[in-house]
């Protein structure tokens, strides 16, 4: 799952993101008000966490401006103001959620989750495809064979394919989606995440098998034993 961060402290913004990777994110950072814009135009993010007082555009300003554009990705906002006014006008502008500095990360990561609940594709806690399960709640593969935790991005891969089962996904998709458009990442990344993944699929007995489709990705589809 793709986060937008907006904010330009940089102290607490280099702790949002190790928080937030931990939690096996992948984090945009930015810091002011026009590059998140500028970033969330661009799309491909399932959620943002921003910051309202900020440079050169304001949060506020910014969440009016995507939901012009019928963006809907859910936004929670970070202030350091706790009228109920600026709450109000907050969320009347198209914030899903709102809280005020000093927060507790424990409550920020539960938010998160419960917006990115709330979208139609990410309403199952657990994915189901043959015979193994992937869990959101934990991170784990789980198959007629045991469990295995599975790292960040071979996570989020995993979860990729398993909502579009039987449909290729290619390598640039992966890059994009996972590792971010500035990543420096090359392609390489995803052939060794795609390894990994098919030794944890065999490890826990899965029947599912990740077939590369010549010129096209890869996609997660039964194996010789069926689905």
């Amino acid at each position: 799952m793709r986060l937008l961060l907006a904010e330009d402290e940089r102290t607490l913004s280099d702790a949002l993101v190790t928080i937030l990777s931990h939690s096996n994110y992948s984090v945009d950072a930015v810091y002011n008000g026009q590059d998140a814009l500028d970033y969330l135009t661009a799309g491909n993010y399932d959620c943002a966490v921003m910051d309202v007082m900020m440079p050169k555009m304001d949060g506020i300003t910014v969440l009016k401006k995507i939901r012009a554009q019928g963006i809907s990705i859910p936004v929670l906002l970070l202030t350091a103001k706790s009228e109920i006014d600026d709450r109000v006008e907050g969320l009347d502008s198209g914030a899903d959620d709102y809280m005020t500095k000093p927060f507790s990360t424990k409550e920020l990561l539960a938010r998160v989750r419960a917006m990115t609940r709330r979208q139609p594709e990410l309403t199952d806690n657990l994915l189901k495809f043959g015979n193994i399960s992937l869990s959101r709640g934990d991170y784990s593969l789980n198959g007629p064979e045991g469990s295995v935790r599975l790292a960040n991005k071979e996570f989020q891969m995993l979860e990729m394919m398993m909502m579009n089962p039987n449909q290729a996904i290619s390598t640039e998709r992966f890059l994009e989606k996972i590792w971010g458009y500035e990543s420096e990442s090359e392609i390489n990344v995803v052939w060794v995440n795609i390894s990994g993944l098919r030794k944890k699929i065999a490890s826990v007995g899965g029947n599912a098998a990740i077939r590369a489709a010549r010129g096209i990705g890869y996609l997660l589809s039964p194996d010789e034993k069926g689905n």
